[in-house]
C-alpha cells in the first residue's frame, strides 16, 4: 500500500510502451520493407521520447525506486551499501523518462547521495565520498537545473583567482570543492550542475575590467619614499583583507621625486588629495635646520650624532653588493656640524633623518641636575723630640791637642766647635763652624800656660704641632667631571752642570727646574643613580705640603713634599657624609751614644754619653658630603650661605678702624649683596620617568613656534627745543676730604 498507485500505473505504463513499440516497428516494417531497421539505441531513444511516466511513492525504499528509474531509462545502478532511505515523492503530472532520471536525482541530493557516472553503469555513493570519483569533467554546458556532480574549470582574466576562493566558499556544499591555481588564474569547482552554473554567472559578473590607470604625482616638499610608507602604512590594514589584488598600488620614483598611483578614478582622487595634504613645507624649511641647544654642548654631540650616522649607513650598506637602499643612501648625505659661537646644530637631512636626529638631541638636551660636593680634609700632626749629653776635654800645656776628651754631638754641636769659636771665632764661622742652639751650660780654662779643660752641657726640647683644617667645595653637573685646585707651583732642582773655572772656583752655568704644584687638588664625577636618592662619586684627591731642606728626612739634598692621596669610588646619600678614608700613624725613635763601660755607671757614666729622642703622631682623615641641587631654590640657598659667609669675614677686617690711618678716604672693597633670582624653571630631572617628560616638553616647545612679541606702541615725541652741549662733570676725586 505504500507505493501501490506507482505499483499499478508503473508496469501497465511499460507495458503500453512495449506495446507501443512494437506496434511502430512493425507499422514501420510494412510501410518500407526495403529500408534497413533502425539501431537499438535510436529505438530506445524512439520510446522514451513517447513514454510518461507519472510516479507516486510514499516511505518506499530508495533501492525500489531505483528499480523503476532503471526500468523506465535503461541505466545500470550500482547502489553502495550504505545507500538507505525511505524516499515519499508525489507527482501529478506525467513525466518523461529523462525528467524521471533528474527527479532521482533531487532525491539523492535530499537523502545525502550521489549518482556518479562510470562506463555503463552509475554509482549510487554518499555524497561524502563525491570528489573521489570520476563525475562529469568538463562539460561543454552545465544544465542549471541538473543535480549531477560535475567538476569545471573557470578561467578568470580581470582579478585574482586566489581573492575569489574566500568569497565563493561559503557558497559550496561541504562536500564539493573549489580550489585556486595562482600560476594559471584558474577556478577548479566540483559540485552539482545547478550550483556550478550558479557559480559560474557569479564569477563572470564579478571578473569585469575596471577603470585602472597610472597617475603620476610629483612632489615638491616631500620625499616619495616617505609618501608612499606613510599612506602603506595608512592602509595596511585594507590591503592585508584584500590580498594582493589591493584597491591601488603605490611606487616611489626617487629619480624625479614622483609617485605612482595605480588605482580606480574614485581612489586615485581620494589618495591624490591625501599626497597633495602631504606634500607641504617643512616648518623651518627645506631639509636643512639650525638646532640651538639649552643644555648640551654642540662640538660634542655634533661628534656623537655623526658616529650615529655613519654607523647606521654602514649596517644599512652591509647587505649584497649593488643592493643600496634609499635609507643607506639617505644616511650617507647626511651632514653635521656644529657652531661653537651660538651652540648651535646645522643639519642636513632628509625628512625621515632629520626627525630621528631631532628625537635623539630631545632626549639629549635635557637639563642636567646639579651636585655640590664639600670635602673636609683634617691633619693634624704632632711632633716632639730632646737632645741631652755632656761633652769635656782635657789640653795640655802649650798644645790645642786634647790630652783625653768625650766628644759627641748634641744638636749638631760638640765642644771642638765652641772650643773653636771661642778661640778664633772669625776663622770658624769661615771655616763654617755653626753657632748651637738650645740650652747650653759650659765650665774651663783656656790659657796659654798650664793646664787647659772644657766641659759642656748641651740640653733641648722641641715640640711642633700642626693643625690643618682644608674644606675645598666644588658645583658641577650630573655625569661631568670638576675640578677644584688651591696649589702653589714650587721648583725643584732637578740637574745642574758644574764646572771649574779659570781660577780653580767651581761655576755652575746652567741648572734644570721642574715645577710641581703643592697644595689641595679635587677632582670629582657626581653620578646621580635613579630617583636622586644617592650620588656615585668618583674621587680623586690630593692633599701635599713643601718639608724645608733642614727639617726634611735626612740625607735630602733639596725640598721634599709631604703627599697623600685619595683615589676611590663611593655611593652616598644626599646630603650624607662619609669618611673617604684615613690614616693614622706614630714613630718613636731614641738614640744614645756613650762610652763602653764608663757610660752604664751610675751618675757618673752621664758624663760619657748622649742621648736623643723623638715621637711623631700624624692623624689624617678625609671626609666627603655630596648635595643635588635639583632647583634654583636650592642653589640659590647653598650660593647665598657661601655669599654671605665672605662677606661676613670681610665686614669683620673692614670693621677694624685706625686712629691714625695710614690710606684716609679709601674704602676696601666689598661684595654688593644678592640680587632677587627667578625661580621660574622647573626642577631638573633625575629619574628616567621624569627625563622622558623633559624630553617631550622639550619637543613639543620645538614644535609649537612661538608667537612673535609685539611692542606696546610708542606714544608720538614731541618736539623739543635744542638744548647747548653741557660737558660731563669730572668724576670725583676718591683722595679728596669727604665734607
Amino acid at each position: 500500500m505504500n507505493h501501490a498507485r506507482g505499483e499499478k500505473r508503473m508496469p501497465a505504463l511499460i507495458a503500453s510502451s512495449a506495446a507501443a513499440c512494437t506496434l511502430g516497428l512493425i507499422i514501420g516494417t510494412a510501410i518500407a520493407a526495403d529500408d534497413p531497421p533502425p539501431p537499438p539505441a535510436a529505438a530506445a531513444q524512439s520510446a522514451n521520447s513517447t513514454q510518461r511516466i507519472t510516479p507516486n511513492f510514499k516511505d518506499a525504499d530508495i533501492t525500489q525506486i531505483a528499480e523503476a528509474v532503471s526500468a523506465a531509462t535503461g541505466k545500470n545502478f550500482i547502489l553502495d551499501p550504505r545507500v538507505r532511505a525511505q524516499v515519499t515523492m508525489l507527482s501529478s503530472t506525467p513525466m518523461s523518462p529523462d525528467a524521471f532520471y533528474q527527479a532521482f536525482l533531487s532525491i539523492l541530493q535530499v537523502h545525502g547521495f550521489v549518482a556518479l557516472p562510470a562506463g555503463k553503469v552509475i554509482k549510487i555513493v554518499p555524497d561524502a565520498n563525491a570528489r573521489q570519483y570520476p563525475s562529469n569533467d568538463l562539460p561543454d554546458k552545465v544544465s542549471p537545473s541538473s543535480d549531477e556532480i560535475v567538476t569545471q574549470v573557470i578561467a578568470v582574466k580581470n582579478v585574482n583567482a586566489a581573492q575569489l576562493v574566500p568569497i565563493l566558499r561559503p557558497l559550496i556544499p561541504q562536500y564539493g570543492h573549489l580550489a585556486a591555481y595562482p600560476a594559471s588564474n584558474i577556478l577548479i569547482i566540483s559540485d552539482r550542475a545547478n550550483n556550478v552554473n550558479r557559480l559560474m554567472r557569479i564569477i563572470q559578473r564579478i571578473d569585469q575590467v575596471g577603470d585602472s590607470n597610472v597617475e603620476i604625482i610629483p612632489l615638491q616638499n616631500a620625499s616619495a619614499t616617505e609618501i608612499v610608507r606613510v599612506i602603506n602604512s595608512l592602509y595596511q590594514q585594507q590591503t592585508a583583507n584584500e590580498g594582493a589584488g589591493s584597491a591601488f598600488k603605490l611606487v616611489a620614483d626617487e629619480h624625479s621625486n614622483s609617485v605612482l598611483l595605480s588605482a580606480e578614478k574614485d581612489t586615485r582622487l581620494r589618495i591624490g588629495v591625501l599626497i597633495a595634504h602631504l606634500d607641504t613645507p617643512m616648518q623651518a624649511g627645506g631639509e636643512t635646520q639650525v638646532r640651538y641647544l639649552q643644555n648640551g654642548d654642540a662640538e660634542k654631540i655634533a661628534a656623537k650624532l655623526k658616529e650615529q650616522i655613519t654607523g647606521v649607513a654602514s649596517s644599512a650598506a652591509s647587505g649584497p653588493p649593488g643592493a643600496q637602499t634609499p635609507q643607506a643612501q639617505a644616511e650617507r648625505g647626511t651632514i653635521i656640524w656644529a657652531d661653537p659661537a651660538t651652540n648651535a646644530l646645522v643639519i642636513t637631512a632628509t625628512p625621515k633623518v632629520m626627525r630621528n636626529l631631532m628625537s635623539v638631541i630631545d632626549k639629549l638636551d635635557i637639563r642636567r641636575a646639579q651636585v655640590l660636593v664639600e670635602a673636609i680634609i683634617v691633619d693634624v700632626d704632632l711632633s716632639k723630640s730632646a737632645s741631652l749629653g755632656v761633652n769635656w776635654a782635657f789640653y795640655g800645656q802649650g798644645t790645642n791637642v786634647p790630652a783625653a776628651a768625650f766628644n759627641s754631638p748634641v744638636n749638631g754641636t760638640d765642644i771642638a766647635d765652641i772650643v773653636e769659636l771661642i778661640a778664633s771665632p772669625t776663622t770658624a764661622l769661615a771655616n763654617g763652624t755653626s753657632v748651637p742652639t738650645g740650652g747650653l751650660l759650659g765650665v774651663g780654662r783656656v790659657s796659654p800656660n798650664g793646664l787647659n779643660f772644657g766641659a759642656l752641657l748641651s740640653a733641648i726640647r722641641s715640640d711642633t704641632n700642626s693643625n690643618i683644617v682644608a674644606t675645598p667645595s666644588a658645583v658641577t653637573t650630573d655625569n661631568q667631571e670638576a675640578t677644584l685646585k688651591v696649589a702653589t707651583e714650587v721648583p725643584f732642582l732637578t740637574g745642574q752642570f758644574t764646572s771649574t773655572g779659570a781660577s780653580n772656583s767651581s761655576v755652575t752655568p746652567f741648572q734644570t727646574i721642574q715645577r710641581e704644584e703643592v697644595g689641595t687638588i679635587l677632582k670629582i664625577t657626581p653620578q646621580i643613580n635613579e630617583g636622586g636618592a644617592a650620588v656615585m662619586l668618583k674621587i680623586d684627591l690630593e692633599s701635599s705640603s713643601v718639608v724645608p731642606k733642614d727639617a726634611g728626612p735626612e740625607g735630602a739634598v733639596d725640598l721634599t713634599t709631604n703627599k697623600r692621596t685619595v683615589s676611590t669610588r663611593v655611593l652616598i646619600e644626599d646630603g650624607g657624609i662619609v669618611v673617604l678614608g684615613g690614616l693614622t700613624s706614630a714613630d718613636y725613635s731614641r738614640q744614645e751614644t756613650r762610652v763602653p763601660g764608663l757610660g752604664a755607671i751610675p751618675f757618673i757614666g752621664q758624663l760619657f754619653k748622649t742621648r736623643s729622642g723623638s715621637a711623631d703622631r700624624t692623624d689624617l682623615m678625609v671626609f666627603i658630603r655630596p648635595k643635588i641641587l635639583r632647583t634654583d631654590e636650592q642653589s640659590a640657598i647653598e650660593t647665598n650661605t657661601k655669599y654671605q659667609y665672605i662677606r661676613e669675614e670681610q665686614k669683620k677686617v673692614t670693621s677694624e678702624r685706625e686712629y691714625l690711618p695710614i690710606l684716609p678716604y679709601v674704602k676696601q672693597p666689598e661684595l654688593a649683596p644678592l640680587a632677587p633670582q627667578d625661580f621660574s624653571r622647573t626642577p631638573a630631572p633625575t629619574s628616567s620617568q621624569e627625563k622622558e617628560q623633559a624630553s617631550e616638553q622639550e619637543r613639543r616647545s620645538r614644535l609649537t613656534p612661538s608667537p612673535a612679541p609685539t611692542a606696546p606702541p610708542t606714544p608720538p615725541t614731541p618736539p623739543q627745543e635744542s638744548q647747548p652741549f653741557t660737558p660731563t662733570p669730572n668724576p670725583p676725586d676718591t683722595d679728596s676730604p669727604k665734607p
